[in-house]
């Protein structure tokens, strides 16, 4: 009885929270369907850009107005995760004729904050440890990197590393991956160094959360008028950075190259740029990058954020990296 008298008194004399709004989740269906997309729409033949060859992609819809919002992907074999910026896990199944099975919604299970605003969870990017299987996750408002256990149901550690603590709030860690020897390395979206040209990065020895001042920092200078969105290391240990840009109401993105024999403490680092995904091509806000490979082949997956508005698209591109001389591409 002196429980619900309580409850009662708490329903009728604490006032309506007046703040900011619970972020919205992902409802209890996971439903979705995905439509093919070509290349190049007005020439649908079309398959090379840069040194890529454009090996197909999918528009991903759904009814439900949280679906969307990609800014990070992993894969294991036909098994595919999207991360959205406002926490939300998306799996499925994606078979060699583009079809869609064992769809599955979550959402992170911890993170910086409460949860309660989108501000919380603005995670921007993942890796898995390809030896324990655990998932690093980036947040860019709270310049923190989470690590999650192998089936994203709880969290392992965090920390917010000295080094990055003073990058600007939704500019920080938006690429970070981890690397093929131990370690990690992050680059923020527009903040350079104190002093420097370019774009802030990091490259952390060992663990961070365990290590959080071992390594060395170093400036990434993007293609003109781009900044990082994602990064991912190709089987052949060079990193792949993806970059975006916006102008005249467009996105467009830059692919490029990096030789991480470059990457030095305080170095200054510009990569080979080996593609361009733009008008008249198919382009979004690509923020998602990542590396499998296929026997010998190297392919490549990106994934948009829509940013949940109806002018732009949820896409999954696959490319297969295949060079070509300079003088040769288009």
């Amino acid at each position: 009885m002196r429980f619900l008298t309580c409850a009662l008194l708490f329903v009728l004399f604490v006032p309506d929270w007046s703040g900011p709004a619970r972020i919205t989740l992902l409802g209890p269906d996971p439903a979705f369907t995905v439509e093919p997309v070509a290349l190049d729409p007005a020439h649908p033949a079309r398959k090379r850009v840069g040194d890529l060859v454009y090996l197909g992609g999918v528009q991903l819809r759904s009814d439900d107005p949280q679906f969307g919002g990609f800014s990070s992907l992993a894969i294991a074999g036909d098994r595919f995760t999207l991360l959205s910026d406002s926490g939300d896990i998306v799996r499925f199944v994606l078979d060699r004729r583009w079809k869609v099975h064992d769809r599955t919604y979550a959402e992170l299970p911890d993170g910086p904050g409460t949860g309660w605003e989108k501000r919380d969870r603005d995670s921007e990017s993942m890796s898995v440890d390809r030896r324990t299987g655990a998932i690093w996750v980036g947040f860019e408002n709270s310049n923190a990197l989470w690590r999650y256990d192998p089936t994203f149901t709880r969290a392992q550690a965090h920390v917010v590393p000295p080094v990055m603590k003073n990058w600007p709030e939704n500019k920080g860690p938006e690429a970070m991956t981890l690397l093929p020897g131990g370690g990690m390395v992050s680059i923020a979206e527009q903040t350079p160094w104190p002093g420097r040209k370019g774009r802030a990065g990091v490259v952390f020895s060992g663990d961070p959360t365990r290590h959080p001042r071992a390594g060395f920092r170093f400036d990434y200078v993007p293609p003109k008028g781009y900044s990082p969105s994602d990064m991912t290391v190709l089987p052949d240990g060079r990193w792949l950075i993806l970059n975006r840009g916006f102008a005249w109401f467009r996105f467009s993105n830059v692919l490029t190259i990096v030789d991480p024999a470059q990457v030095r403490r305080g170095a200054t680092v510009h990569g080979s740029d080996i593609a361009t995904l733009a008008s008249p091509l198919t382009h979004d806000n690509f923020e998602g990058v990542t590396a499998t490979q296929e026997g010998r082949a190297t392919m490549l997956w990106l994934v948009s954020d829509d940013n949940q508005l109806p002018v732009q698209r949820s896409l999954l591109l696959k490319f297969r990296l295949d060079p070509v001389a300079r003088g040769d591409r288009n």
